[in-house]
């Protein structure tokens, strides 16, 4: 009688954790529901802004379309600000991350990061009146970022080390550039990308890019929930294809201009 239920248990367990493996996981849900949301940031030109149209364009929204047309489903860019990146994938209102996120080990506590789908040199925006020729002219000035970015948190960091100056942090890029322009802070370190297009666009006026920043290129990557094995598998083998068949050359071209970004770290296999 005990050995009987002993196996009636284990088998009940074991069923158990079969049809726990046998669910489907976040891409088969994905194709199923016949939409991608991608979470992109939209003040972030040229990887996110809203065009003449109002409509979601740039680098990263090209990326989510590319990825949705593969899968065979419709693209929905959900508009998320940089400090609710994460929120919104973890909270269920985005599938995937599509939003120019650095690949640092503290986000990789929270959510799986796949192999770098695009990277970004740091230069220091400011305005002409200011007297700064480059980065260690920011020891000591007002100086700001737009929260959760990988060079807010590189540039408060300095200013703690430095002992003096301020740094202040905002929600979005456009409050960052706003406050320069202003001058409510001196400075602000900006990805190359959003230098040029800042400049490009003269919707801020007096400003200049002085030169680059001492971090080390920042790797970006798609982003999905940490368990989600199956569609991380996916995103890193879509990303190998991208650039495998030309795409991001041609995105490159289209968004940034010139030669792209070579996306592997030298003496480390991506």
């Amino acid at each position: 009688m005990k050995k009987k239920t002993l196996a009636v248990v284990l088998g009940a367990v074991l069923s158990s954790s079969l049809a726990g493996l046998a669910q489907a996981d976040k891409l088969d849900d994905i194709i199923e529901s016949g939409k991608l949301r991608c979470a992109v940031t939209l003040d972030f030109p040229p990887m996110g802004f809203r065009d003449e149209k109002n409509a979601p364009a740039g680098f990263d929204v090209d990326y989510c379309n590319d990825l949705a047309k593969i899968l065979g489903v419709d693209a929905e860019v959900v508009e998320t600000p940089f400090p609710d990146r994460i929120p919104a994938l973890v909270s269920g209102r985005a599938d995937v991350i599509v939003a120019s996120t650095s690949d640092t080990l503290e986000r990789a506590k929270t959510v799986g990061l796949t192999v770098p789908y695009f990277a970004f040199q740091m230069q220091v925006l400011t305005r002409e009146d200011t007297g700064i020729t480059g980065y260690k002219d920011l020891k000591g000035k007002p100086v700001g970022n737009t929260s959760g970015t990988y060079e807010a948190i590189a540039l408060e960091k300095d200013v703690k080390s430095w002992g003096s100056g301020s740094f202040r942090a905002y929600q979005t890029q456009n409050d960052t550039i706003l406050a320069v322009t202003q001058g409510h802070i001196d400075a602000t370190v900006v990805t190359n990308t959003v230098a040029a297009a800042t400049l490009k666009s003269g919707k801020y006026k007096g400003l200049k890019i002085a030169g680059d920043a001492p971090y080390v290129i920042d790797y970006v990557s798609l982003a999905a929930k940490r368990n989600e094995y199956g569609l991380l598998n996916y995103l890193n083998l879509f990303v190998n294809q991208q650039v495998r068949s030309g795409r991001y050359a041609e995105l490159y071209e289209k968004w940034v201009g010139g030669k792209p970004v070579d996306l592997t770290v030298p003496g480390v296999y991506y």
